[in-house]
């Protein structure tokens, strides 16, 4: 299986003030396509940091950063976004849903920065809804829906574009365990099922058991990687 992410020598210093910080420090990993990891660390510890680099929500202060092939990490905000929307779906812990909008509308959001028709968009839509098992909350607003299936349409939403690459950051941070477990083996079946790569930060030890490989990291540093038995 090829090499889907490739990180050589990553730093990332923010600065506030006269006052530089740096989260992360000389970073080097790859990630191999069809892999599901697992982000953990302490607070501060720059693993969200990491996780936006990846998805190309920021850019490096030093390093590169390649994916399939592309090095995201010298392409402008322009191109960026271009790249994010065609390859890269992102869930978030509060969902980010629109309010106003339906279940299907929600999920039809990345769609519009494409040429499909509203007729393909709502097909579209559909499937991505049917393969997280909510093809019959598709009228429902997020207020009519549980957290669970929110985040299930924020999956959806993520999966629509049928993106290489899945960012996940702590998606069962804001959910009872039962809604979790659902949401975390929906997500290591789009790994397993559908080849999804799945990049995912989270605090939580049970939710990394469900990922094939767990990457630490404190202080900013790379500090262990293990495969899960």
């Amino acid at each position: 299986m090829g090499t889907l992410v490739e990180i050589r020598d990553v730093s990332k210093v923010y600065e506030r003030g006269k006052q530089k910080v740096e989260v992360l420090h000389h970073i080097n990993l790859d990630i191999a396509q069809g892999d599901f990891l697992a982000l953990m660390g302490p607070s501060g510890s720059g693993k969200t940091t990491l996780l936006n680099l990846i998805g190309g929500l920021d850019s490096p202060s030093g390093g590169s950063i390649g994916v399939a092939g592309q090095r995201i990490d010298r392409m402008g905000g322009g191109d960026l976004a271009k790249w994010r929307a065609s390859n890269v779906g992102f869930v978030f812990q509060f969902y980010n849903l629109m309010p106003m909008l339906s279940a299907q509308k929600n999920v039809e959001l990345p769609l519009l920065l494409t040429k499909l028709n509203a007729a393909q968009r709502k097909r579209n839509a559909a499937i991505a809804l049917k393969l997280v098992g909510l093809e019959d909350r598709a009228a429902h607003k997020p207020n009519e829906l549980s957290g669970g299936q929110q985040q299930r349409v924020a999956i959806a939403r993520a999966i629509v574009s049928d993106p290489t690459l899945l960012v996940c950051d702590e998606p069962t941070g804001d959910l009872d365990r039962q809604s979790a477990e659902e949401i975390l083996t929906l997500l290591q079946r789009l790994n397993r099922e559908h080849g999804k790569t799945i990049v995912m930060v989270t605090h939580d030890p049970k939710a990394a058991e469900y990922a094939s490989h767990t990457l630490h990291l404190d202080k900013g540093t790379l500090v262990e990687q293990a495969a899960l038995a």
